[in-house]
């Protein structure tokens, strides 16, 4: 199919070909957000050709085998592993190519300054910062599928943005959606922003049964396809604490405008409420390759490979209130938020310290709010400004050392 002929197949929308020839760095392509990236990218290139959303480069952490893969097929200017210990594998498995091949945290760092039009960042967790911080720092769409570079650094993030005038587009689900829902714009006239969660797998779970739950068991998301960690923090609430927070930085709405509902169906994804009693929502299917194609795409709109919404075959969407008692980590998100300064850096810190050791079979799943809160406590000055990268790095440092050690202490 010519592109001519997939764009009148697709309802005759005006020339796409300046988003098309959007270059796009993807930093973390072999987790599920930046496997999905790739799939929007090659199903754009089925539609509207070969050319279409060129790549300039691709960043792993340690699976060299699947981002060998991923730059055979999708063939970008650069790959790069974080791990450096796989760099030879990776120019052994790019031999030939013409593939430019790198390895090492600087590296990532350096293919995020790299030009390109669009930089869908999904790194997960903290590791995220400085690449995010180097694409920004170019002034370009920057996609940001990590919530926790923003919570942990959102002044320095806010700062920066300020400085190079980069657009910064969320692309989790609720974030997009609430950006949809808005325009992109003002969000001053809202009475109240509400983030959906699906609950995850334990949300009729008793504490007791929750206490002996197997990191099996909390991976085993009912609705979304995620990593480990991401489906860990879903089943504790502490997923929606941060996007409390994300949503905070990113909208500009103040903590008593924020709420959230338990909405197992994850179909609609937020509501936005106005003072003269109208809340207008979004609704898709669960599918990130839905606001990833939003985020490639805008101001525009480009097809994708997600699922098409059926509310007929959805049948009832409910929705309740979350259970605070039994999801403790989604209180201890408001409180860091309420606090500011540095309390969200300790929080997400604290959780990935907590979430890893669960993972590993170190602690139960109810000792991850422990560790979190008690981090917390022991933060010293953890509601003080940090509007360094330095300052931000160093309070997370301090707030990974001490969960580290209330781990051991719980194991």
């Amino acid at each position: 199919m010519s592109a001519l002929a997939a764009k009148r197949h697709i309802g005759a929308l005006p020339d796409l070909s300046p988003i098309l020839a959007r270059s796009v760095t993807v930093l973390g392509s072999t987790g599920s957000i930046g496997v999905s990236t790739l799939s929007v990218i090659a199903h754009a290139r089925e539609i509207y050709g070969a050319d279409a959303l060129p790549v300039e480069a691709l960043t792993a952490g340690s699976n060299v085998d699947v981002l060998i893969e991923q730059a055979r097929a999708i063939r970008p200017k650069l790959a790069v592993i974080a791990d450096e210990t796989q760099l030879a594998r990776l120019k052994d498995g790019l031999a030939g190519t013409g593939i430019e091949a790198g390895a090492g945290r600087v590296a990532v760092i350096d293919a995020a300054a790299r030009p390109s039009d669009t930089v869908m960042v999904a790194i997960m967790g903290a590791a995220a910062i400085e690449p995010a911080l180097a694409a920004i720092a170019r002034g370009v769409t920057v996609a940001l599928a990590n919530k926790e570079c923003v919570v942990a650094a959102g002044g320095v993030f806010r700062a920066a943005i300020e400085a190079s005038g980069a657009s910064v587009l969320p692309v989790d689900s609720e974030h997009n959606a609430v950006f949809q829902v808005l325009g992109g714009g003002d969000a001053s006239e809202v009475e109240r922003v509400t983030l959906t969660a699906s609950g995850g797998p334990f949300r009729e779970w008793t504490l007791e049964q929750m206490r002996v739950a197997t990191p099996k068991q909390a991976v085993a998301h009912p609705n979304w396809s995620m990593g480990a960690k991401i489906s860990v923090d879903s089943a504790s609430l502490m997923n929606k604490g941060l996007e409390l927070i994300e949503a905070h930085f990113l909208f500009a709405v103040p903590p008593e405008k924020l709420a959230v509902l338990v909405h197992p169906q994850s179909i609609v994804h937020c509501l936005v409420t106005y003072g003269d009693g109208s809340t207008l929502a979004h609704l898709s299917a669960p599918d990130m390759r839905t606001p990833i194609a939003y985020a490639l795409a805008w101001p525009r709109r480009i097809a994708s490979p997600s699922r098409q919404l059926d509310l007929a075959a959805a049948g009832q969407l409910t929705f309740q209130a979350p259970d605070h008692d039994r999801f403790r980590c989604l209180g201890l998100a408001l409180d860091s938020m309420g606090k500011g300064g540095l309390a969200p850096t300790v929080l997400n810190a604290a959780n990935e310290i907590a979430v890893d050791a669960y993972l590993n079979e170190r602690i139960g799943f109810l000792d991850i709010p422990l560790v979190v809160e008690e981090t917390l406590n022991a933060a010293e000055r953890a509601n003080a400004q940090a509007q360094t990268l330095d300052g931000v790095l160093a309070a997370d440092a301090r707030a990974r050392s001490q969960a580290g050690e209330i781990c051991a202490r719980l194991a």
